[in-house]
């Protein structure tokens, strides 16, 4: 690229440098700071080797902003292509003002030029007019009127070129005016393009942050709700009690997902357990057939009474009796009751197993040896006091079910042979848990108290073999009658106990059955 050095005679102290696409319009105090900026730079271009990327031009505004506007398209296209940012449009936009405002002032000088000579036009005719009245006039013999005062005219056209209005080019400001109002249009268009292509870009990311803030609140609220459902945070708001905030549904879930895990557990160390041998010595039936000299007698006694009479009664055809669980043999029945906003529905269960004797059936559920090996809700127990022979008094604590509260439950167990009435009347056995209170072991903040009234009832019934051959297990059936009326106390959930109830006592009584089927089979039997 050259450079012009033509001169121009509006104004003689503009310095405009382009380099590449961008243009600086430079403005010096008089020529000759404008000529030393142009040799000092030129200087500075042949040392530093700019010579084919940089021009300096000289002309004036006129030119150089016709230049400019002319050449603005591609200048345009080539700056955005290049990432000129919207800044250096603006800078451009500020010379663009500058000049502009010269070339305002430089119009309005022009204008006001002209105002003050027209108006001294008017005075000066005014003048002429009155001498002309004074004056007679003569005529030529072509018929034409002479003024004497020929003066006068020359006033008048002499009035109109003075205060220096020739030196100014009204038609060359005119167009530079005209230049410089179009480069400012044609910036305004392209900062306008810019724009609205960077707000494009600006809504594209608020569209992209957007989403982003759409997918991470929505994972948010999916960890949130898988977090409520299986921890609820661990805070005590979030457990059994009087203000929890769990809802039942949320209870049921929670418990039964923690019972189903102790189920796998469970299933893990079955085999491991029975594997284990432990000696379950089996005292004579006669000490079993006696009431007892302990503190608790005359209760056990009581209890003993009370189930044999209303336990056995058949409750399949009551109306207040709902069957909730039939498998094969098994039955097991319940009775809706509430008190004060607690269950205590009384749920009793009937099964007949082959192979097993009643005894066999109520030494393994009254033993404490041998109950870890097929009870799986309690955490650990220990005899607070052994009261005879066949009673003892136990306390245990159950494994916590979350969010539930963990239960703990101080009870009597004795286990009594029943004396037929007469021969035809088949061996009965009776297992009573029910709760009693004990120095030694009581209430704690850490579990809620449950109270119980537990029987187990098991009556045996024989077949006759055939011809001579010894009874064997093939010819025993054990008929069960289990009843239960438990308080859990705390404050879980009615629908939460009745549907835990419905899962677990089934299972307990097929998981305790098979397990004495095991421990008796290939032994002796024990009436």
């Amino acid at each position: 690229m050259g450079h012009n050095w033509k001169p121009h005679e509006f104004d003689e102290c503009r310095l405009d440098i382009s380099v590449n696409d961008s243009v600086w319009y430079l403005r010096a105090l008089d020529p000759e700071h404008r000529n030393q900026w142009i040799d000092s730079i030129e200087q500075h271009r042949a040392e530093s080797g700019y010579g084919s990327e940089s021009s300096l031009r000289r002309h004036g505004s006129m030119l150089s902003l016709t230049s400019a506007t002319s050449g603005y398209s591609a200048t345009s296209t080539s700056s955005f292509k290049k990432g000129h940012s919207l800044r250096e449009k603006l800078a451009e936009m500020e010379t663009f003002r500058d000049i502009l405002c010269r070339q305002v002032d430089t119009l309005q000088k022009y204008f006001d030029a002209c105002a003050d000579a027209v108006s001294k036009d008017e005075l000066q005719r005014d003048k002429i007019v009155e001498d002309d009245e004074d004056d007679f006039p003569t005529t030529r013999s072509d018929g034409e009127f002479l003024h004497n005062h020929n003066g006068s005219r020359e006033k008048l056209f002499q009035s109109l070129s003075t205060k220096g209005i020739n030196g100014i080019d009204f038609k060359g400001e005119a167009i530079t005016f005209k230049a410089t109002t179009a480069g400012i249009l044609a910036t305004l268009s392209h900062c306008i393009d810019l724009m609205m292509k960077r707000e494009d870009s600006w809504q594209r990311r608020l569209d992209k942050e957007t989403e982003k803030r759409r997918r991470i609140e929505e994972a948010y609220k999916t960890a949130l709700s898988e977090l409520k459902k299986k921890s609820h945070f661990g805070g005590p708001d979030y457990e059994e009690g009087p203000n929890s905030l769990i809802n039942e549904d949320e209870f049921f879930d929670a418990v039964e997902a923690a019972l189903d895990r102790q189920d796998k557990i469970e299933e893990q160390t079955h085999t491991e357990k029975s594997r284990v041998h432990r000696p379950s010595p089996m005292p004579s039936a006669d000490v079993y057939s006696t009431m007892g000299t302990h503190r608790f007698a005359e209760k056990v006694e009581e209890m003993v009474q009370s189930h044999m009479t209303y336990s056995l009664q058949d409750v399949g055809g009551d109306a207040n009796w709902q069957l909730v669980v039939e498998e094969g043999e098994m039955k097991v029945y319940r009775r809706e009751v509430e008190e004060n906003g607690i269950v205590l529905d009384p749920l009793k269960a009937t099964h007949a197993v082959k192979g097993v004797t009643g005894h066999e059936v109520c030494h393994y559920f009254w033993d404490t040896n041998v109950r870890n090996d097929w009870e799986t809700t309690v955490e650990n127990f220990n005899i607070v006091e052994t009261l005879s022979d066949n009673a003892i008094i136990v306390y245990q604590t159950h494994k916590r079910v979350w969010p539930a509260s963990q239960r703990d439950v101080l009870y009597l167990s004795a286990i009594r042979k029943i004396l037929a009435n007469n021969e035809n009347d088949p061996d009965t056995w009776i297992v009573c848990n029910f709760s009693v209170d004990h120095d030694n072991a009581q209430p704690s903040s850490r579990c809620v108290r449950a109270k119980i009234n537990i029987a187990m009832i098991c009556q045996t019934l024989v077949s006759p073999p055939e011809g001579d051959r010894a009874i064997s297990r093939d010819n025993i059936l054990c008929k069960i009658t289990y009843v239960a009326n438990v308080n859990p106390g705390g404050w879980a959930p009615a629908s939460v106990l009745r549907a835990v109830a419905k899962r677990e006592y089934p299972k307990f009584l097929k998981r305790f059955t098979s397990y004495v089927q095991e421990k008796t089979a290939g032994k002796p039997i024990l009436f």
